[in-house]
C-alpha cells in the first residue's frame, strides 16, 4: 500500500474537476445543440464535419477516463488539441468567456490544466486496472 501526498490529492481535484467539465461539454454537445448542430457549426467555421464527432468523442470519452484516472497522462495530453482548437473558436471573441460568444482564456487555461495534470499524472483514486501496471519511472 502506498502513502497519498498533497500532491496525490491536488493531482485527483484537478484530474476529476477537468473530468467533469468534459463530461459536461460533450454532453452539451449531444443533448442541448444535437450531434448535428455541432457538425453544422463546425462545418460554418469552415472545419471538416467530421471533427465535431471526433471532439464529442474526445470530451465524453476523456472526460469519463480523466475521472477514473485511466491513462490521465495520455488522455490530458491528446485533449490539449482540442482546446487549442476551442481557444482559436473563441479567440475573436476578446478575453472574457462571459462576454458574447465567449472568451479565449477558458478554453487556454484549461489546455494548461490539461498539461498540469499530464505533469502530475492520475494522483490518489485512480482506477488500476489488472495488467497496466506501470514500472517506476515509465510514462503513464
Amino acid at each position: 500500500m502506498t502513502s497519498q501526498t498533497h500532491t496525490d490529492y491536488a493531482a485527483f481535484a484537478l484530474r476529476v474537476s477537468s473530468g467533469a467539465l468534459f463530461l459536461a461539454h460533450g454532453w452539451l454537445k449531444v443533448s442541448v445543440f444535437t450531434v448535428a448542430g455541432t457538425v453544422g457549426y463546425f462545418e460554418s467555421l469552415g472545419l471538416p464535419g467530421l471533427l465535431a464527432y471526433l471532439v464529442i468523442f474526445a470530451e465524453l470519452a476523456g472526460g469519463a477516463a480523466l475521472i477514473l484516472g485511466v491513462g490521465t497522462r495520455v488522455v490530458s495530453l491528446a485533449l490539449i488539441p482540442v482546446l487549442l482548437g476551442a481557444t482559436w473558436v473563441h479567440a475573436a471573441n476578446g478575453w472574457l468567456f462571459s462576454g458574447e460568444g465567449g472568451g479565449w482564456e477558458f478554453p487556454l487555461f484549461w489546455a494548461i490544466v490539461q498539461g498540469a495534470i499530464a505533469t502530475l499524472g492520475s494522483g490518489a483514486f485512480a482506477l488500476q486496472i489488472p495488467g497496466l501496471r506501470r514500472a517506476p519511472g515509465q510514462f503513464a
